[in-house]
């Protein structure tokens, strides 16, 4: 019997579509009423971080990137339903993250709600569907948001030829703070592709490094040609319009 259902390529270059036609690196072009707590989107984002060996700080923060990007081109983004009524209406206002901290059961609670996680050396992060803020369930409320850290990794290890987001580390940013930011380069570096070049990076499991560093090495990397810098809205811990994070296509 003949199969009409749509392949994951074409589902995920749809979701792409809507990505691409919606994301701008400027939170200007956006906005919200908070009087309207329907307007007050945000995406939660989960890290697993459990106290008994915790995960490397490097790993957390490009799994992170990739959950976000992932839930941006899953191929549920890529027809109708509440996966991409969830992104459209986050999309269209100010793409808040917000990231939680969760262990043991509490962890476990909230893999029943729809996301992606994603796996990088021993470090998971789960991504969920976008929704209003006072909207988003118990379980996933109930993760903490405020203590959400881990100290700098030793080593970071690089792939080549994959796009790189650098973090200024200069901000002193919160695992929780940073993982937010990668989340943000990772939509925009997904946006600004072809049809053809998002569709290959989803289906290889979005390869790319996160790097934090400072000073020179951070402007060097923002002014890499073809670099996408990402600013922050300023609603915690840092000042507004603050380049927190730039990514580009690292060649070697």
């Amino acid at each position: 019997m003949h199969d009409d259902s749509p392949s994951e390529e074409s589902l995920i270059a749809a979701a792409h579509a809507v990505l691409s036609r919606s994301v701008s690196s400027d939170r200007r072009d956006r906005h919200e009423n908070p009087d309207d707590p329907s307007t007050v989107q945000a995406m939660q984002i989960a890290l697993h971080l459990p106290k008994q060996d915790p995960p490397d700080r490097n790993a957390v923060l490009v799994a992170a990137a990739q959950a976000v990007v992932g839930v941006c081109l899953a191929p549920q983004a890529g027809q109708d339903g509440p996966w991409r009524d969830g992104l459209t209406s986050w999309y269209s206002h100010l793409i808040r993250k917000v990231a939680r901290r969760g262990r043991n059961k509490a962890w476990d609670d909230v893999q029943e709600f729809p996301g992606v996680t994603a796996s990088v050396r021993g470090a998971q992060v789960r991504a969920f569907v976008p929704s209003a803020v006072s909207e988003v369930p118990a379980p996933i409320k109930k993760l903490q948001i405020h203590g959400t850290d881990l100290p700098a990794s030793k080593t970071t290890a690089l792939e080549p030829r994959v796009p790189t987001i650098a973090v200024d580390a200069a901000l002193n940013m919160t695992v929780g703070k940073a993982a937010a930011q990668v989340g943000h380069a990772s939509m925009l570096w997904a946006a600004q592709l072809s049809t053809s070049q998002a569709v290959s990076w989803a289906l290889t499991g979005f390869p790319l490094n996160v790097v934090e560093c400072s000073g020179e090495a951070f402007v060097q990397a923002a002014r890499t040609p073809g670099a996408l810098c990402v600013r922050d809205a300023g609603f915690t811990e840092i000042a507004a319009d603050s380049v927190t994070a730039a990514i580009f296509r690292r060649i070697i």
